[in-house]
C-alpha cells in the first residue's frame, strides 16, 4: 500500500502526457498534476529509467517513451474491447430479438468489430470486418455527435454519397442531425444503408469522455412503428453505458 500513492501519480503523468498534444515541460506537468516541483523531477528520472516516459533535452519537455507505446500495442493485440462488448451484445440480442453489432470509427468510415443475431434472421450488408460511411450508419453518427467541430470539417471535407437515396447531402445538414442524436442520447438511420431497414446506436465512450465505439439495433422497419424507436433505444443506452463502465469510462458532460 506504501507504492500506492506513486503509483498513481505515475498513472496520472502517463495519462497527462496521452491526451496532450505533444511533450511537456516538467513544470506543467506538476502544475496541471498538483504535484511539488521537486516530486515531479524525482517521478519523470524513475519514469524515464524504465522507458515510460523520455526527456528531449532541447526542448526541456517530458513525452511517452517507448515502452508506454509498447504496452498500448499488447492491449490492442489483447482484443480487449471485443472480450468486453461480446457478452453484452448477446444479451442485448436475448432481449431485443434482433441484430447487434458493435462498429468504431475509421476515419469518415465506421468499422464492423462484432455481430450477434438471433436465428433466422434477414442478411445484412453489414458485417464483421465491413466499413461503411460514418454519415448514414446510426453508430457512425453516434459517435460523430461527440467529436470537435474542426475535427467534423476535416472528416468531411465533401462531397457526401448515398447509398438510397437518403441521408445527409451537406456538412450542415449532418451537424443539424448531429446536434439532434447527441441532445436525444442516440442515434438512427432510416434506410440510409438499406431500403426496409433501419438502425438504432448509442455510443460507448472512453475515462476522456471520447467516442471509443457504438452498439446498434437493426431491424425491419415494417415492424416497429416510429413511435416505438424510443423504446427501442433505451436498452441499447443501457449497454453502451455498460460497456462505457467496463472500459472505465464516462460520458461526456450535458
Amino acid at each position: 500500500m506504501s507504492q500506492a500513492p506513486a503509483a498513481r501519480r505515475a498513472l496520472a503523468v502517463l495519462r497527462l502526457l496521452a491526451a496532450s498534444a505533444g511533450p511537456l515541460p516538467a513544470s506543467a506537468i506538476a502544475r496541471d498534476l498538483g504535484l511539488p516541483r521537486s516530486t515531479t523531477y524525482h517521478l519523470l528520472a524513475a519514469m524515464a529509467e524504465d522507458g515510460f516516459v523520455a526527456h528531449v533535452p532541447e526542448e526541456r519537455r517530458w513525452g511517452l517513451g517507448v515502452a508506454a507505446f509498447e504496452i498500448g500495442s499488447a492491449y490492442l493485440r489483447h482484443g480487449p474491447l471485443e472480450r468486453l462488448a461480446r457478452p453484452l451484445l448477446r444479451r442485448l440480442v436475448d432481449r431485443v430479438g434482433e441484430i447487434v453489432q458493435l462498429g468504431v470509427l475509421h476515419g469518415a468510415e465506421t468499422l464492423y468489430l462484432l455481430k450477434e443475431q438471433p436465428p433466422r434472421h434477414v442478411t445484412l450488408v453489414t458485417d464483421v470486418g465491413v466499413r461503411m460511411p460514418a454519415h448514414l450508419t446510426a453508430s457512425g453518427r453516434s459517435m460523430l455527435a461527440h467529436l470537435p467541430p474542426a475535427q467534423l470539417r476535416a472528416l468531411f471535407p465533401g462531397p457526401f454519397v448515398t447509398r438510397t437515396g437518403h441521408g445527409p447531402t451537406s456538412l450542415r445538414e449532418l451537424r443539424r442531425g448531429l446536434r439532434e442524436d447527441a441532445r436525444r442520447g442516440w442515434s438512427m438511420e432510416d434506410g440510409y444503408i438499406t431500403e426496409g431497414l433501419a438502425s438504432i446506436a448509442a455510443c460507448a465512450f472512453d475515462h476522456n469522455a471520447h467516442p471509443t465505439a457504438a452498439i446498434t439495433l437493426t431491424f425491419r422497419r415494417a415492424d416497429h412503428p416510429v413511435e416505438t424507436w424510443p423504446d427501442l433505444a433505451a436498452p441499447v443506452q443501457a449497454t453502451a453505458a455498460a460497456l462505457t463502465a467496463r472500459l472505465t469510462g464516462r460520458a461526456p458532460a450535458q
